[in-house]
C-alpha cells in the first residue's frame, strides 16, 4: 500500500515532464481567409514587400520549434493577373533567404506548386498558391536533420485556403 501511495506521485512528476515536441493548434488566418495547424503559438507581423515590380502589404505567421520555422505568408494584389509573377517572386526569395537552390519542385492541384531547397546549412521546403487576387506561401525552413517529413506533411495538408 505505500508503495503505491508513493509511486502515483513519482508517475504524476513523470507525466507532467513529459510534454510534447509539437503542440499543434489550429489558426485562422486574420487578414486573409486560410486556416492552418501551427506546431506551437504563431507570432505575426506585417510589412511592406517587393515581389518583383509589386509593393504589397504581407502577412507572415510563423511558429519555431527546435530550430525549425512553419510560417504561412499572404499578401492582396491589386489585380489577379499579377498572381504568376508574385508567385515566382515569393518562391525566388524564400530560396535566396537560405543561399539555395531549388532541388525538387512539383505542381499540385489549384494552380499550386511546392518546392524544396537546400542552402548553407538550411533546407526550404514550400508551398505557393494563388487564389483570385490573394498569394500565398506555406514554408518549413531550418537545419535539414531537424526536418521532419512527418511534421511538414502535418503542416501542408492542414493549410487551407477558405
Amino acid at each position: 500500500m505505500m508503495r503505491r501511495l508513493l509511486l502515483a506521485p513519482l508517475l504524476a512528476v513523470l507525466l507532467c515532464a513529459c510534454s510534447p515536441k509539437y503542440d499543434w493548434r489550429d489558426y485562422r488566418g486574420k487578414d486573409a481567409p486560410y486556416s492552418v495547424l501551427f506546431p506551437g503559438k504563431p507570432a505575426t507581423q506585417t510589412r511592406a514587400v517587393r515581389l518583383d515590380r509589386l509593393e504589397v502589404s504581407m502577412t507572415m505567421t510563423a511558429a519555431e520549434i527546435d530550430g525549425v520555422v512553419f510560417a504561412v505568408g499572404s499578401a492582396q494584389l491589386a489585380d489577379a493577373a499579377q498572381a504568376p509573377a508574385a508567385l515566382e517572386a515569393m518562391r525566388t526569395a524564400m530560396v535566396n533567404n537560405i543561399g539555395g537552390a531549388v532541388t525538387a519542385s512539383k505542381p499540385l492541384a489549384g494552380g499550386a506548386l511546392q518546392i524544396d531547397a537546400s542552402g548553407k546549412a538550411m533546407r526550404l521546403v514550400g508551398r505557393f498558391v494563388a487564389k483570385e487576387s490573394r498569394v500565398y506561401q506555406a514554408v518549413v525552413i531550418g537545419p535539414p536533420g531537424k526536418i521532419e517529413a512527418e511534421t511538414v506533411e502535418t503542416f501542408f495538408s492542414s493549410f487551407k485556403i477558405l
